[in-house]
């Protein structure tokens, strides 16, 4: 029986995106949701949240030094990013948060 990873970090990452673009960045989201999931250290989950003035995708990691390293790996760096960069309104909002307790 396989164990489930336990999550003890999240990588936040916040992008402002228009409306009329959030449909494509959303399909940028599900193309990259599984190979994150089955190919990166330590990934546990991956959620898409939309509000009224921004997007967040929500990454759960076993730890943040799996989340740091994340933002240095290809998936990120030459595919999700590059994808996702023409839709980006400003700067995205990168967090990482260590889960406690």
């Amino acid at each position: 029986m396989a164990t489930e990873k336990k999550t003890g970090a999240f990588l936040q990452i916040t992008m402002n995106i228009k409306e009329s673009d959030r449909t494509a960045a959303a399909a940028v989201y599900n193309k990259y949701r599984q190979p994150f999931l089955d190919g990166i250290h330590g990934a546990t989950s991956k959620q898409l949240l939309v509000r009224e003035n921004d997007v967040q995708v929500l990454h759960g990691f076993v730890s943040a030094a799996d989340a740091e390293n994340y933002l240095k790996s290809d998936l990120f760096t030459q595919d999700v990013f590059v994808e996702l960069k023409p839709y980006f309104q400003s700067d995205p909002n990168v967090r990482i948060y260590s889960v406690v307790g």
